[in-house]
């Protein structure tokens, strides 16, 4: 029988797929089914039929797996965000281990151990930072997060993963919205003027929230401040970005400040961070923690090295392997994050870390050209992964031990293939749960050199 759109089949689950959906076969050919567990036998209906796979959605679960739960979530079944929510945390945690394990062996082709997932003990509530995307229209505005696989906004009322003072920023930019009448962005249409709502939350609970507009200025700005200030206790900054590009990058280039700080102090591995609306600093600091610790372990730092944060953003890593080494040199392309750094290295009376500001994959091959040779490479590049320049400065430099974290292990994994195949070797991998309810997990890996590498 020829699959086709709207045909309800009985399937088994027999394995995870990437991004936590199951994976059953039909005549050979893989039917992707969002919320269905491995082992489970369910009625499935085709929504999508491809050359050589197809998607589903399950009507209704026959057999259930003992691993299966209900979601806390009420909006668990059509927001894009939580896709995990049906699985006991335990079994989250070995599906990740899992996807790495797969990465690393069917795009790396290594045999590395993956250690067991390190996951939270309350995995709820840990996101200091949330970026909410606006539709619908000025009488009925929508602020909640993409269905899965659109840009179809489902309104949220309140996030379980997010932090509650990103809940409070949210409703009371709603609310600032429904009483003025302003206007949601329209992707179709490029009009509308507010894009995003983002919220930025420290330890000490000290708030920082940033509108994300379609225009230079911003109507009932005194409005707003006040509907913040009302509804967010914590409230320190009130920012916005001017965004006017035709895409799907969330932030402008710039921001200015309407209210308060124009940075927020916040707390890491025992350092001082000041981070504006443009810098990069992780979304749950309790796993950051154990992510850096990780990282450090793996650099087995004595005290004399030199060492390079690749994609250092703000600086958190970089001064962290300050503390432990005799020079660190953090590269970023982002100016404001490295404003960031600098300040972030005086604040915490650090001397030994230097900065520049480019992209890595110019910056890393000039400091190799003119000599540079570091004991030891951090990376921590974005999904996309390390350019290709940047792992042939790695192999040019001979660097002893290079340590790579990241959260997407299959850019990861394709990263090292290439550098082995430069004369390292994967040595260990660590996942943390960074992203705990949902597909994603970060990993650490680290590299040692086990030959001359080659000369690219």
């Amino acid at each position: 029988m020829k699959l086709t759109k709207n045909a309800r089949l009985e399937l088994t689950v027999e394995s995870f797929g990437a991004e936590g959906e199951g994976v059953c076969r039909y005549e050979g050919m893989a039917v992707f089914v969002p919320r269905a567990l491995p082992g489970e036998r369910i009625i499935a209906q085709i929504t999508r039929v491809e050359k050589r796979y197809a998607f589903a959605r399950a009507m209704e679960i026959l057999s259930a797996s003992p691993d299966r739960v209900t979601p806390a979530c009420p909006y668990a079944r059509q927001c894009g965000g939580c896709t995990c929510q049906h699985m006991a945390y335990g079994a989250q945690l070995a599906f990740k281990r899992s996807q790495v394990e797969g990465c690393m062996r069917h795009i790396a082709g290594l045999s590395v151990p993956v250690q067991p997932v390190l996951g939270m003990q309350e995995p709820w509530h840990y996101r200091n930072k949330i970026a909410v995307p606006v539709s619908g229209t000025a009488e009925n505005p929508l602020l909640g997060y993409y269905a899965p696989r659109s840009h179809r906004v489902v309104d949220v009322q309140r996030c379980l993963i997010a932090r509650e003072e990103g809940n409070q920023v949210v409703a009371a930019v709603r609310r600032w919205m429904c009483e003025g009448q302003i206007a949601p962005y329209d992707e179709a249409t490029h009009k509308g003027n507010v894009r995003h709502v983002m919220m930025r939350a420290s330890r000490a609970g000290e708030v920082m929230a940033v509108l994300v507009v379609n225009a230079r200025t911003l109507p009932h700005e005194r409005e707003l401040i006040a509907c913040l200030r009302e509804g967010v206790p914590g409230l320190v900054s009130v920012c916005v970005s001017v965004n006017m590009r035709p895409d799907n990058v969330i932030l402008g280039d710039s921001y200015r400040v309407l209210w308060g700080q124009e940075r927020l102090r916040d707390t890491l591995c025992g350092n001082t961070f000041l981070l504006s609306p443009l810098s990069f600093f992780q979304v749950n600091p309790e796993q950051t923690e154990r992510l850096y610790r990780t990282a450090l372990d793996f650099a087995q730092l004595r005290g004399d090295e030199t060492v390079a944060d690749v994609y250092c953003g703000a600086g958190t890593i970089t001064l962290m392997l300050a503390r432990h080494a005799a020079r660190v040199i953090g590269i970023e392309i982002v100016p404001d994050a490295i404003r960031d750094a600098k300040e972030n290295a005086r604040l915490n009376g650090v001397e030994n870390a230097q900065f520049y500001c480019g992209a890595a994959e110019s910056i890393l091959p000039e400091l190799v050209r003119q000599g540079l040779r570091p004991d030891v490479i951090v990376l921590d590049p974005p999904r996309k992964g390390a350019d290709e320049a940047v792992l042939r400065a790695i192999a040019v430099a001979q660097p002893a031990r290079v340590v790579y974290i990241s959260c997407n292990p299959a850019t990861q994994a394709r990263d090292a293939r290439i550098l082995c195949a430069m004369g390292y070797a994967a040595q260990r991998c660590q996942p943390v749960d960074m992203f705990c309810q949902t597909a994603g997990v970060e990993n650490v890996m680290l590299f040692e050199r086990q030959q001359a590498a080659e000369q690219p």
